[in-house]
């Protein structure tokens, strides 16, 4: 897929490219981004130069993940990363971090909004599932305020680094934005559990 941007009232979602190696260096130095999300730890240069120069573009080319720089529109200051990926075919799951002098402020909440709207009307995902380590209250708060409903827990459903962790796991339908669905979906109504 050809890489585009999307935009929001306040924000720009470009994908990233060299140019944001150093701010995304700096960003994940935060031992809140390297403790709750997958990226390395400790977080190198060489992780950011690869990330941005290596990983995100082949994402886009391979159709395989569409990771987002979420700046302040058109050209402030990195404030977010949004990413879209296919962890298996027909499967769609969000992931994020927020620039921590960012947070409060509801910019990973708008974006993943924008990620999401994107990934029903251009990629025709039908559900977008979005997981986070048991205890992530930042990553559980923004999914829940973009609409995503917790769905439960799951046990040992998370590797990090060579550890398996229990998650949390919500989803978002297109229905959830008021967007058409590609497929018909037919809810349990019995109220079963």
């Amino acid at each position: 897929m050809e890489p585009l941007t999307l935009n929001t009232a306040r924000l720009r979602l470009r994908p990233f490219g060299p140019a944001d190696e150093e701010e995304v260096y700096a960003a994940c130095q935060d031992p809140g981004i390297q403790r709750w999300t997958l990226v390395p730890s400790p977080y190198e240069r060489e992780h950011a130069r690869t990330f941005v120069g290596e990983a995100a573009p082949a994402g886009w080319r391979e159709e395989s993940g569409y990771a987002f720089a979420v700046r302040l529109a058109p050209d402030g200051p990195l404030v977010a990363s949004v990413g879209v990926h296919l962890p298996g075919p027909g499967l769609y799951e969000i992931g994020y971090w927020a620039v921590r002098e960012h947070r409060g402020r509801g910019y990973t909440t708008e974006a993943v909004l924008a990620a999401a709207r994107w990934a029903f009307t251009e990629l025709g995902a039908v559900r977008l599932e979005w997981r986070a380590e048991v205890g992530n209250h930042g990553s559980r708060a923004v999914a829940e305020k973009a609409g995503f409903r917790v769905e439960g827990t799951m046990r040992a459903a998370l590797r990090t680094r060579d550890t398996l962790r229990d998650c949390w796991v919500g989803a978002l339908l297109p229905s959830d934005l008021g967007l058409p669905s590609a497929l018909p979906y037919l809810p349990d109504v019995s109220g079963a559990v």
